[in-house]
């Protein structure tokens, strides 16, 4: 287990030299998290999300490692510049309505052939015809809904994505897909964020996890059978289909399990963010942190940081706010919350702490870290290794 103090202790000393704002990447803790992923991912290759990741280093680095194959992005843009960048297979996870982006795609070979788009609706096949620059096959994967419905579709568990829920929808979209020159159908996604992104050991709060445990029950059961019947059915129109996606860091091993599943999806469980500490099926070990100065000490059991107003996207509320995480003990004034400019904290730690020290927070989702800093420092033990630039440093903020 980690031990805080000592983990606060080789943070400042190896990064001792370094003045904060500033972020860091323990690279024993990223690599034994991929690792994790790994193992749990049963012998089936993980792909990279790579909005959980956002540095081309650290993606690069965990690609080396055995297990891992593809990169899945997040915009069109992305896609491209990841492709010029050398990475051989980025599947692109969300549909785009990028017309200058898809004029490229259709006029350059190469990126053609490294990329893969998602498609859930004919009006999207429409746009990127219209949109075409050339006459390159467009390489295109289906998104199935994954979300549960209840009491006959009254109640909706899980993400708003794709409008393609039965397997005879998806199924029609792939003969639209078939039939249509210049596209070819090579992929099937099936994303379950209600189970892979939402913690069941909820601290404090035995009774909504026992609720989440038991919708996340039902909802695996309900689409194991689905999934299934999908994935058999776009096969006998596309009986070459190369990969079909599913899971998600949260629910890696289970959905492994399933025959249908040729490969995972996982990015945040790299740098396990806060929202990924409250799991039953596994747990990471804290990766990416960053640190904001101390610049006031307003009285006894009050510092005063630079900055910190970091808030994740999503739902609003407390659990989308980075957590002051070391020293331990320190805590937000209600009143004020994490702010724009300065945040103060409070608890007695704030008593031994001096103007320029440092604490540290963890964000409350992965990769969102990285659109508020320039570079990484990875660490390795109490020594900064390597400095790499995030999406950010390289001049690159695609949403």
């Amino acid at each position: 287990m980690a031990d805080p103090a000592a983990d606060r202790a080789r943070y400042d000393r190896a990064t001792a030299h370094l003045d904060a704002p500033l972020a860091v990447v323990d690279l024993d803790a990223f690599d034994a998290n991929a690792d994790d992923l790994v193992r749990r991912a049963r012998g089936k290759p993980v792909r990279v999300a790579s909005k959980s990741v956002r540095c081309r280093a650290l993606l690069e680095r965990v690609l080396a490692r055995e297990g891992f194959a593809g990169i899945m992005a997040f915009t069109l843009a992305e896609s491209l510049w990841l492709a010029r960048s050398g990475f051989e297979d980025v599947l692109l996870a969300y549909p785009s309505a990028d017309r200058d982006r898809f004029a490229e795609l259709t006029g350059d070979p190469k990126l053609a052939a490294a990329v893969t788009v998602m498609v859930d609706d004919p009006a999207q096949l429409d746009l990127i015809d219209a949109s075409r620059g050339g006459t390159e096959e467009v390489r295109v994967c289906l998104e199935l809904d994954t979300s549960l419905w209840l009491l006959g579709g009254r109640v909706r568990v899980g993400a708003r994505r794709s409008p393609l829920r039965a397997p005879e929808q998806l199924a029609e979209l792939a003969r639209s897909v078939a039939r249509r020159p210049g596209f070819r159908l090579v992929g099937v996604m099936a994303y379950e964020g209600h189970v892979a992104g939402v913690g069941d050991a909820v601290a404090g709060r035995p009774l909504r996890s026992c609720a989440i445990r038991l919708m996340q029950s039902a909802a695996k059961r309900e689409l194991v059978v689905r999934r299934a019947e999908a994935v058999r059915r776009v096969r006998e129109v596309a009986p070459d289909l190369e990969f079909v996606n599913g899971g998600g860091t949260g629910s890696v091993q289970h959905t492994a399990a399933e025959d249908a599943v040729t490969e995972i999806a996982a990015g945040s469980g790299l740098f396990v963010p806060r929202l990924f500490d409250h799991y039953t099926s596994f747990r990471g070990r804290p990766a990416a942190l960053f640190a904001q100065p101390v610049v006031r000490r307003p009285g006894i059991g009050v510092v005063t940081v630079l900055g910190g107003g970091y808030p994740a996207s999503g739902a609003p509320g407390a659990d989308r706010l980075p957590q002051p995480y070391l020293p331990e003990g320190l805590r937000y004034d209600p009143q004020e919350g994490p702010g724009e400019v300065q945040t103060p904290l409070l608890g007695g730690p704030a008593d031994d702490l001096l103007i320029g020290d440092k604490v540290w927070f963890r964000h409350a989702k992965a990769g969102e870290m990285c659109e508020r800093f320039d570079a990484l420092h990875l660490v390795r033990g109490d020594r900064v290794t390597d400095t790499v630039p995030t999406y950010r440093g390289e001049g690159r903020t695609f949403l």
